[in-house]
């Protein structure tokens, strides 16, 4: 166990070291420059080599390369170009909103997902299971800030029931209770949430239909019904246990997915979460803002991987990792 987490995890550095470095090296040869004014505006070519010497990229890419690596050993994420701020507290403030927005999404994706997937199992090839296998699999294929834009216009700007953007109200909110502040907020969360949750929940509840039908065929399934049991029992404590394992590992895979999304979805509600901060990164040409979420992103995708491994090892005692 200890040999096989050693490697897992030497794997891991060296996957976001590969990211990281390919990122480094792509973002430089990408078309584009930072300190580039407004469109319509002029600015000094001497300020902006200033910059560019301040900054250290009037150096060759090797060379800059080289002093990134010994900045990251550091635990120096540099300066933000268009911020002009520490990269570390523009990520310290992104971070949480993400993370709620993450959460909240995940929550919908497999509670939602696996309720769905349940039901169609305990009627399959019945007109519901039918109807949801379509309607799963046609939510499964809208692009997500498609979605994104069409649940905001519809509940956002029509039907007013929720708001059209950001984290919470600038006016109200101060002025809110406790309690009005966390309801507020959820307010505000229920779009953009939404938005990742149903595309996720859609693909999970495919995912755990297929999962449980295939647990459903087991002996053991057999054996339970020949005892006597009741069917919602079969289902619930004999087979959707064993038909969890594989969803745990798409508990793991979702990560990439949720990170993808929220860059579109942050970005379609206005939402300040490291997605929209990686978005207005690039457009700006923020190289030590856009390595550094990039960072954070592959450093969460591959920790959450090796989570999803050591779930199904402790969900299922019968799996041993290799040593």
């Amino acid at each position: 166990m200890t040999a096989w987490l050693l490697r897992r995890l030497t794997a891991a550095l060296a996957i976001v070291f590969a990211v990281v470095s390919f990122s480094f090296v792509a973002i430089h040869l990408a078309p584009g420059t930072p300190f580039l004014p407004e469109e319509g505006r002029a600015i000094n070519p001497a300020a902006v080599a200033r910059l560019r010497d301040e900054f250290g990229l009037d150096r060759s890419l090797p060379e800059q390369y080289v002093r990134y690596l010994g900045a990251l050993a550091r635990g120096r994420l540099g300066e933000s170009f268009s911020q002009r701020r520490p990269v570390a507290e523009a990520i310290e403030t992104a971070v949480p909103n993400t993370a709620v927005l993450a959460g909240a999404a995940l929550l919908i994706d497999f509670l939602l997902g696996i309720a769905i997937g349940v039901f169609q199992a305990a009627r399959t090839r019945r007109r519901s299971d039918v109807a949801l296998t379509n309607a799963t699999l046609f939510l499964y294929s809208l692009p997500i800030f498609w979605l994104g834009l069409v649940l905001l216009l519809v509940f956002g700007q029509w039907l007013h029931w929720f708001p059209v953007g950001a984290v919470t109200d600038p006016v109200l909110y101060p002025s809110l209770p406790l309690g009005g502040k966390l309801l507020h907020r959820l307010h505000h969360l229920a779009l953009p949430a939404l938005t990742l949750g149903l595309v996720g929940a859609a693909g999970t509840a495919r995912f755990q239909r297929a999962a449980l039908l295939e647990a459903l065929g087991q002996d053991y399934v057999r054996t339970a019904r020949a005892k006597g049991l009741r069917e919602s029992a079969v289902l619930v404590r004999h087979a959707l246990r064993d038909a969890l394992l594989p969803v745990i590992t798409l508990l793991g895979l979702a990560l990439p997915f949720l990170l993808t999304g929220a860059v579109l979805v942050e970005t379609v509600f206005a939402w300040p979460g490291l997605g929209k901060l990686a978005a207005d990164a690039i457009a700006a040409r923020d190289y030590p803002l856009v390595l550094a979420t990039t960072l954070l992103a592959s450093g969460a995708v591959v920790m959450g991987s090796l989570l999803a491994d050591l779930f199904v090892v402790l969900a299922d005692p019968r799996v041993r990792l290799a040593t």
